[in-house]
Formats: C-alpha cells, sequence, structure tokens
C-alpha cells in the first residue's frame, strides 16, 4: 500500500547566514560550490555581488546577507556560493556554511509571524532548539 508521506515531506538544504539558520527545498539547489573569482557589474543593486563563470553559464551572484539587511560575515568565516534555481535561471546565493540536509514533514513548517514576516518566508520549521527560517525563493526578488 502506497503511502502519502513521500508528498507530505520536503528535503531541505539548511544553511548559516551569521549565526541563523535558513532552510530551502533541496530541489531548488543545484550544487554548492566554493567561492570563486566574482566579476563585478556597473550599476547593479548593491545585494548584487557580480557574476562568476560556472563551467561556461554565467552566473549572477546575490549576496543574502546583504539583500536581508545582515551584517557582513567576520574574516575567517567559510563563505561558499549556492547555486539555485532562481526565477527560471541559475542563481547563485552566498551563504555562509551548509549545516545540514534534513527531510520534515510540510505540517511541521509552520506560518512566518504576520509581524515582521516578508513574501519570501515560507514558514518556520522548529527543530528542538533551533528555529530555521524556511524561504520560498519564488518570493525573493
Amino acid at each position: 500500500m502506497e503511502t502519502t508521506s513521500s508528498v507530505a515531506d520536503i528535503q531541505m538544504v539548511i544553511f548559516l547566514l551569521g549565526s541563523e539558520e535558513y532552510g530551502v527545498d533541496v530541489m531548488d539547489v543545484r550544487e554548492i560550490v566554493d567561492i570563486t573569482d566574482v566579476t563585478k557589474v556597473a550599476n547593479a543593486p548593491s545585494h548584487v555581488e557580480g557574476v562568476i563563470d560556472l563551467r561556461g553559464s554565467i552566473v549572477p551572484i546575490v549576496s543574502l546577507k546583504k539583500r536581508f539587511g545582515l551584517p557582513e560575515a567576520a574574516a575567517g568565516i567559510c563563505n561558499c556560493i549556492a547555486v539555485m534555481d532562481f526565477a527560471g535561471a541559475l542563481t547563485g546565493f552566498v551563504i555562509d556554511e551548509v549545516t545540514d540536509v534534513i527531510r520534515v514533514a510540510r505540517r511541521d513548517i509552520l506560518p512566518p509571524l504576520e509581524l515582521g514576516a516578508e513574501p519570501w518566508m515560507e514558514g518556520i520549521l522548529s527543530l528542538g532548539p533551533r528555529l530555521i527560517v524556511v524561504m520560498n525563493l519564488k518570493h525573493l526578488a
């Protein structure tokens, strides 16, 4: 007998931005790559770091910390790029580090609080003492 648990579950990539944990659907993540030379783009928004050449594809790089108004990383913090499907194209998001890949029940993702909620916030996931902000990339623009 087939169960519906696979439909009700979501696999997520959990990553750090500073001391805060964020999660995205693993199906939106193409790969995680080390920071490489980023070419600046004139007149780009402040949260757009520039572009990289990823095996022949030009990929824009976005600083989620700048986009969310978070302080920049201290020296020595491991930065990497999460290459994700965003608005029909590949986009690289600068993150501090990937901490986990987990499977959770969709019902465990609580709706975001209306106070201060952003359109890109799908909800909050509580895992013991950890609170993870679940992102919806479709509304990040």
